[in-house]
């Protein structure tokens, strides 16, 4: 970190599948026989009853059964409908945009009203101390029943060799009617706003250093003369300083 302070300090000199039916065989026919007239039957004899033999059991009449309804064929299956997914607000960053890590955007931002904590810090500390900062914010918003609209971000207001005196923000909707502040600690303000220049860090935090110093030789080819204050916006949540998913993005603002 203490790498980087010189960079900051050049940059703010400068200004910063189906089967077949079967059709089933007819059997052959055999011809009748020849009727032939039949002689006069004499009278039919009496009924001669039959008795069962004696190992036959006299099994009472089997009442029929009356037939089975007939069931249903199978219904066509009707598509659950899954329920809505509730609907959740992104948080914006300041260029409403994805940023680019191998180009240099230009545009102008937009004041956007926020909760800030103002402190100071070494450079070997800067990264603990402003997770803790944006912890703190986050903690009291959700207290107060305010949420959170945009990016974390910290401003540097100056920097030197020992280290940096900033401002962390965390961008709202709107300060409440009639409010200076959250807590005696975190008061409301607003983010900057202007032209500016955004160059964007993909890489873990203690490797910052590089695109800095991107981001001087830049200034000092396009002869551009920056003013004293840059911001960092965390597009990526702080995890860790080694964490090599992180992405910020980087806003210099040409001095008028």
């Amino acid at each position: 970190m203490r790498l980087r302070s010189t960079f900051l300090v050049a940059l703010m000199a400068l200004g910063p599948v189906s089967v077949l039916a079967q059709t089933p065989p007819v059997p052959a026919t055999t011809p009748p026989a020849p009727v032939e007239a039949a002689p006069a039957s004499p009278a039919p004899a009496a009924p001669v009853p039959v008795t069962p033999s004696s190992d036959q059991t006299a099994q009472p009449a089997t009442p029929a059964q009356p037939a089975a309804p007939a069931q249903p064929g199978p219904q066509p299956a009707v598509p659950s409908i899954p329920s809505p997914a509730p609907v959740t607000a992104e948080r914006s960053t300041l260029f409403p945009n994805p940023g680019d890590p191998t180009n240099v955007e230009e545009g102008v931002l937009a004041a956007k009203p926020t909760a800030m904590i103002e402190g100071k810090s070494t450079w070997d500390d800067g990264f603990t101390n402003l997770k803790s900062a944006f912890a703190r914010i986050e903690g009291e918003l959700k207290k107060a029943g305010i949420a959170p609209t945009g990016r974390p971000l910290t401003i540097f207001l100056h920097t030197d060799d020992g280290g940096f005196r900033y401002q962390a923000m965390v961008p709202v909707a709107q300060v409440p009617e009639g409010k200076s502040e959250l807590t005696p600690e975190i008061k409301f303000g607003k983010t900057p706003e202007g032209k500016s220049f955004r160059f964007v860090h993909e890489d873990a935090y203690d490797e910052i250093d590089g695109t800095y110093e991107t981001i001087t030789a830049y200034l000092d080819a396009k002869d551009i003369v920056s003013k004293d204050v840059f911001v960092e916006e965390y597009v990526t949540d702080l995890t860790d300083s080694a964490d090599t998913n992180l992405k910020v993005n980087i806003y210099v603002q040409p001095k008028d």
